[in-house]
């Protein structure tokens, strides 16, 4: 049986990181891909967990050579996902999640068409403009460049197979949860995962 890839997307300040960490924490059969980035490691980062940190020349080599499965510039930062990496995984039968944003959603689904797609949306405009004042990490004008993008990110929401609203953490934990548990019962996907028992059954 192979594995699926889920793609969990959201406008920047959405709790999306947050999420997908204490879901991965309560669900082992998932994994995280880790994307490669030009971007600067940020506090508490680390390399090869939250990201690989590379230098722009050593990017543009992997994107030259294909190694990449999806590719965006986000804030004139550089972001790319492992294609042999997820492939492997699948292989061997193994959910891969990947964190990314909606332009990487279209990329992916062009060559895994069944991939699952998440959007997690911010309550309002207003919550989103307040969460990232209060992440400190960006300045006034900044956050304002990362406000007008959230507008163009949400409509893309149509595009992804779930909606779920971050108003409370733990609600929109329960409901991402509950989305990947529900996929995992369907027919299809029991009949691979339990196919000895469903021919024992049959017998």
């Amino acid at each position: 049986m192979t594995g699926n890839v889920w793609i969990v997307t959201a406008p920047s300040g959405a709790g999306k990181t947050s999420l997908v960490r204490a879901m991965l924490e309560r669900d082992r059969q998932i994994c995280l891909s880790v994307s490669h980035t030009t971007r600067a490691p940020r506090p508490g980062e680390r390399d090869g967990q939250d990201y690989h940190f590379v230098d722009e020349t050593r990017f543009m080599t992997m994107l030259e050579a294909g190694e990449f499965l999806e590719s965006a510039e986000v804030y004139g930062n550089r972001y790319g996902t492992s294609e042999r990496w997820i492939r492997e995984r699948l292989a061997e039968g193994i959910d891969v999640l990947l964190e990314i944003d909606w332009q990487g959603a279209q990329q992916v689904r062009r060559l895994f068409p069944q991939a699952i797609g998440v959007f997690i949306l911010p309550p309002s405009i207003e919550v989103l403009r307040e969460r990232l004042r209060n992440r400190g990490q960006d300045d006034a004008a900044t956050v304002a460049r990362r406000l007008a993008a959230a507008r163009s990110d949400i409509s893309h929401a149509v595009e992804f197979d779930y909606v779920i609203i971050n108003d409370h953490f733990e609600t929109a934990l329960t409901d991402l949860l509950a989305v990947v548990r529900a996929h995992r019962l369907r027919a299809g996907e029991q009949l691979q995962r339990h196919a000895i028992l469903f021919a024992s059954l049959n017998a």
